[in-house]
């Protein structure tokens, strides 16, 4: 049976995972959905010229309007949420109400829990949520369970990801491919991870590590928040130590962590000239648009390490991506393994592949699966295992 997909947000992860779905899920329709038609319509001009058919369909849709989104999501068997982090919940009780199943894109730990806590609504309607289903978390989540799986017992796993510029220029060597709100989020707050088997909480920007990457060369990597998301939770009793950071090129955590230490990420309100502002709230419109002002295409590295035991030997498996931008789509890699991830577990939900109820990621599919999809959609993967002899 052919299923109807809507896509909430129809920027670039949201176009990217209704292409995946064109390509792959046999749809009979993907509902592009955003509060600017002419968005809309962009995106689904977009898809159906690249796949060569009429597939995508451009509306205008107002995701915190709960009337608005009941009638969006009224043909949808599944809605992708690709909006800004703090609307997912919002979204995903409309979804309950309509028995809509969901995936998004997460981004902040403590609102996918608001998600994760309609489990019991959402059983009740038959339907599924899947939250944090973009690239991290998301994505280096399953790389994190594929270490796991190939091994006896895990004792650890360290996950990397960094989408960084081909042509970085100073002083911050970054271009922006995403949202800054989102960004900020990632280098703000704390990190969750396991350690020793208890869940840690570790500030963001710190412990910075040397990382060489090829084919970039030596990099650096820091703590950043949201990328393990849930998963030290769920995964507590598989795994003793669980943790993310960021890629960067050398240098950039010390300039960001500037702006933090220095109070620019404050959410406290301050009268600056009898307007009352958040310090956040400006830098991200100051900050922002200056990081895109770099024309230039993206890259994208993956990495996970995990140590353990493998028929009583001590094994270390790796894996590493390594992806750019795509001159035939035009996708850029962040779009490629953001939209493509979602749009590969939203696959899964709608073939009933994953349980009824608001469902962890970690818990919605496992890792070998979920690497065998990205191969699909020719993602090279590198796997390394190494054995230590007797």
């Amino acid at each position: 049976m052919q299923n109807t997909f809507a896509i909430l947000g129809s920027g670039m992860q949201g176009t990217a995972a209704a292409y995946d779905l064109a390509q792959f899920a046999d749809p009979a329709a993907v509902l592009m959905g955003d509060a600017n038609l002419e968005q809309a319509k962009a995106a689904a001009d977009r898809v159906n010229k690249l796949v060569n058919r009429k597939v995508c369909e451009p509306h205008q849709v107002d995701a915190l309007d709960p009337a608005s989104l009941e009638e969006f999501l009224d043909r949808a068997d599944i809605v992708l949420s690709c909006v800004p982090y703090w609307m997912h919940p919002k979204v995903a009780e409309v979804a309950v109400e309509s028995m809509t199943d969901m995936v998004d894109l997460g981004g902040n730990t403590d609102i996918t829990n608001q998600t994760l806590a309609l489990d019991e609504r959402a059983k009740e309607a038959g339907v599924t949520l899947v939250p944090d289903t973009g690239l991290a978390p998301g994505l280096v989540n399953n790389i994190g369970l594929y270490l796991i799986e190939s091994m006896d017992d895990c004792d650890s796993v360290k996950l990397y990801c960094g989408v960084l510029p081909q042509n970085p220029q100073p002083p911050f060597n970054y271009k922006l491919t995403f949202n800054m709100e989102g960004l900020v989020t990632e280098y703000d707050y704390e990190a969750i991870v396991l350690r020793g088997g208890s869940i840690t909480r570790v500030p963001t920007l710190t412990e910075l590590e040397s990382l060489h990457v090829e084919p970039l060369g030596q990099m650096e990597a820091f703590v950043t928040s949201g990328g393990t998301s849930t998963a030290p939770y769920n995964l507590q009793d598989r795994v003793k130590d669980y943790e993310y950071k960021t890629i960067r090129f050398p240098g950039h955590a010390h300039l960001m962590k500037i702006f933090k230490d220095f109070g620019f990420w404050s959410e406290e309100h301050v009268h600056v000239k009898g307007v009352e502002v958040r310090p956040k709230d400006v830098f991200n419109t100051v900050f922002g648009p200056q990081l895109n002002k770099f024309v230039d295409h993206d890259q994208c590295v993956v990495r996970g390490v995990g140590h353990g035991t493998k028929g009583g030997k001590e094994t270390s498996v790796q894996v590493d991506i390594y992806d750019k931008q795509d001159q035939a789509t035009g996708f850029t890699s962040m779009e490629r393994l953001t939209g493509f991830s979602m749009s590969i577990i939203a696959q899964e939900v709608v073939a009933g592949n994953v349980a009824k109820g608001a469902v962890p990621y970690e818990l919605a599919m496992t890792g070998h699966a979920f690497l065998d999809q990205l191969k699909r959609r020719g993602i090279h993967i590198k796997i390394k295992q190494t054995t230590v002899k007797d």
